[in-house]
């Protein structure tokens, strides 16, 4: 039997309170912790059958995967939403009922996030191709739920397959709705939710405005199929859609989208599941996300309901003894900028911020995301700073205003992604000009 490790904190909020203990036996499905009590926060569910045997900080399940599940109770669809425990599944980790409490003004609109903004990351497109019904019926649940006059699905124009299948499931599933796709350039970040207001809506709102200030509501692709699943058929948040790639034993450099992994799952079982992982010393790191905001991870780390992505990263070169680092609010924060150059082998010399990274709370926004003013100055100054190249995280516009200074200052350029990119055989993120297209 296996044991799956469950959080009691996946998102945004406070930690779910266990409402299990050692030795009970769940289903698949069953309620193991509740969402805490006058706190921001979800439920959380077992995504297996079997004996709960611990819940100290993480419930600990030995069990297997049953393919019944035990169903949510029949209730008003609000209620069933917030009931699943289902949260923003793009990253965020948001508790998604709370988004769809409240109707729209007048004209409101819903917005599906289906750019599958991330390099690699493609089980969002895998679940369009395939299910595109779901995804469909989702928006046209959350358009009722917040009284939305439109529904969009933005997606990126090059993906050809899931938008011909949206397309098709848009005409036959609309039910007289104001429903249509908005394509996308292929630019990152065009997946910020900021960035889609901006392309879908016309406007661009300021680093601290929420989507519902242009009466909109932004939603990943994921997070609308699953909330079909948890009205429909009363199916609470236990499977996550992923991708895994990179440095993989069976399948070295492949790029491969996974539908309905059991959250719980440990990241040393998911690579076993597609071949494992080749020997500790050939990959650089795993990744847990996507190349750009992904984090560093373990094999013994569980998947939980943010997981997007599994990357089993390139072996890191032998970098400069002094590198500069470059924060994009879009991308890796200082403190990944960091983890990287000493995995590299460098000092860091100097830290500068893109001029368009705003201060927001205990982060960064971008003013205007992917499109980028110019690095240069701040090139210079990492360069008087004693910088001998530069390490950043910028998005693709920024990149490229980074590539028409840094290599004229004599400054080779690192990027963040590199060694994710690297390991699935596509090309470096340097200056990109396709995207204008």
């Amino acid at each position: 039997m296996k044991l799956w490790h469950y959080p009691l904190r996946q998102g945004v909020g406070a930690p779910a309170v266990p409402v299990v203990q050692p030795g009970d036996h769940v289903r698949r499905g069953a309620l193991i912790a509740a969402a805490p009590a006058d706190a921001l926060g979800a439920p959380i569910h077992a995504s297996v059958t079997g004996l709960v045997r611990s819940t100290e900080g993480t419930i600990v399940i030995e069990g297997e995967r049953a393919e019944d599940y035990e169903k949510l109770a029949p209730a008003a669809p609000l209620s069933m939403l917030r009931a699943s425990g289902l949260i923003g599944l793009g990253g965020a980790g948001f508790p998604t009922w709370m988004k769809y409490r409240s109707p729209l003004p007048a004209g409101g609109t819903v917005i599906v996030n289906a750019a599958e903004c991330e390099p690699i990351l493609s089980h969002n497109l895998l679940r369009a191709e395939r299910q595109p019904d779901g995804i469909v019926r989702g928006l046209c649940l959350a358009m009722d739920l917040a009284q939305a006059a439109h529904g969009v699905i933005a997606i990126k124009a090059i993906h050809t397959a899931a938008v011909r299948a949206l397309e098709t499931a848009i005409a036959h599933g609309a039910g007289g709705r104001d429903i249509s796709l908005h394509l996308l350039r292929n630019l990152y970040p065009m997946g910020e939710e900021r960035a889609l207001v901006r392309e879908v809506l016309g406007r661009l709102l300021p680093v601290t405005a929420l989507p519902l200030e242009a009466g909109a509501i932004v939603s990943n692709a994921e997070t609308i199929y699953r909330l079909h699943e948890a009205v429909d058929l009363g199916k609470p948040l236990i499977d996550k859609d992923l991708t895994v790639a990179g440095k993989l034993r069976a399948h070295p450099g492949e790029i491969l989208p996974l539908l309905d992994v059991p959250i719980g799952r440990s990241v040393a079982a998911v690579f076993a599941d597609v071949g494992g992982l080749p020997p500790e010393d050939s990959y650089g790191e795993l990744l847990m996300g996507g190349p750009f905001t992904g984090h560093r991870t373990t094999p013994a780390t569980p998947v939980v309901k943010t997981t997007g992505g599994l990357i089993a990263a390139e072996c890191f070169p032998k970098g400069p003894a002094r590198i500069g680092l470059l924060i994009c609010a879009c991308s890796a924060d200082e403190a990944r900028l960091r983890e990287v150059a000493a995995s590299l082998g460098s000092e860091v010399a100097g830290v500068a911020c893109c001029k368009q990274a705003l201060p927001v709370k205990a982060a960064r926004k971008c003013q205007n995301p992917g499109i980028c003013p110019g690095q240069v100055a701040k090139i210079l100054a990492l360069k008087k700073a004693g910088a001998e190249a530069v390490l950043i995280g910028n998005c693709t516009d920024c990149t490229n205003t980074v590539m028409s200074c840094a290599p004229q200052l004599g400054l080779p350029v690192y990027h963040v992604t590199d060694q994710a990119l690297r390991a699935v055989n596509e090309r470096l993120i340097r200056k990109i000009h396709e995207h204008i297209a």
